[in-house]
């Protein structure tokens, strides 16, 4: 069983928990191979990842930042990821610390799950029609000002109907995974991940009216700027990557054409929901004395 390793570097601690997981990996029968920026933490000389030889899965060291740049390294070879959680909080991330040895026979013996979750593919487009192509979102795209807060005004189309024109600070695209991310705190749904659509979500909308619209992953969604408010606009990817929306540009958007598998130990997603956002009845929480 080939395991790949990336991680994140800034996580105390991560040298203990690779020499736990090299320990490990000789009896259970797992060869293997990690990112450079791994490479002084490990208590032995280890293979590099590389895309050119995938291995059968990818293990991520740290929260879901760490999954998510996994996703898009690996993602489109059809590599499954499994998030391990070093910190706080983790939406994507199966397991914490504690379950490490427990994910690690998990992964040897292949009794893992394996879930597969829609992703978005977006062409920002500029004012001479040039094109550029952005990285496939496993959480969102969402198009926002790059400088100073101030009111966006952005025309949303879904295929040749134009649903109208947003006036917020941004406007998030999220797949059903990214509904309990940044859009979930701009008011948006929760969705299921099995669910055959993405979420339209206006941050601070300045008009009451304007709800959170749920649309089947079959649309395309055009985006266009539209002024005065169409001035240093960006387009970001999961948080990590952004490139910018010119003011007589427009953006595409639609469904990605991979899925990312996640894996993870058996469990109830929901119970993770509870535990992460304490939801459910008041008599669950602990409070002070």
């Amino acid at each position: 069983m080939r395991v790949g390793i990336l991680g994140n570097a800034g996580y105390e601690r991560l040298a203990e928990v690779l020499a736990t997981i090299a320990s490990h990996a000789a009896e259970l029968g797992l060869s293997l191979s990690a990112e450079a920026a791994l490479g002084h933490l490990w208590p032995q000389r280890v293979p590099l990842l590389h895309e050119d030889e995938p291995p059968d899965i990818l293990l991520t060291l740290g929260g879901d930042g760490t999954l998510l740049r996994g996703a898009r390294a690996m993602g489109h070879l059809g590599v499954p990821i499994f998030g391990i959680n070093l910190g706080k909080v983790g939406f994507l991330t199966s397991v914490g610390r504690n379950d490490l040895e427990r994910a690690l026979i998990s992964v040897a013996e292949r009794s893992y799950r394996v879930e597969r979750r829609k992703t978005l593919a977006g062409v920002v487009f500029g004012a001479s029609g040039e094109s550029q192509q952005l990285p496939v979102a496993l959480n969102d795209v969402v198009i926002h000002k790059g400088g100073v807060a101030r009111l966006a005004r952005l025309r949303v189309m879904l295929g040749d109907q134009e649903v109208g024109v947003y006036s917020a600070d941004g406007l998030i695209i999220s797949t059903p995974t990214g509904s309990t991310a940044y859009s979930l705190s701009a008011g948006g749904p929760i969705v299921v991940p099995g669910v055959d659509a993405f979420v339209i979500t206006a941050i601070c909308a300045h008009t009451l009216g304007v709800r959170p619209l749920v649309i089947g992953s079959h649309e395309e969604i055009l985006v266009e700027p539209v002024q005065p408010g169409a001035d240093n606009l960006m387009i970001s990817v999961d948080g990590q990557q952004a490139v910018r929306l010119e003011p007589n540009g427009r953006a595409r958007i639609r469904r990605g054409a991979y899925d990312i598998q996640l894996a993870g130990l058996e469990g109830s997603r929901f119970r993770r929901m509870r535990e992460i956002l304490r939801w459910g009845d008041i008599t669950e929480r602990d409070f002070l004395p």
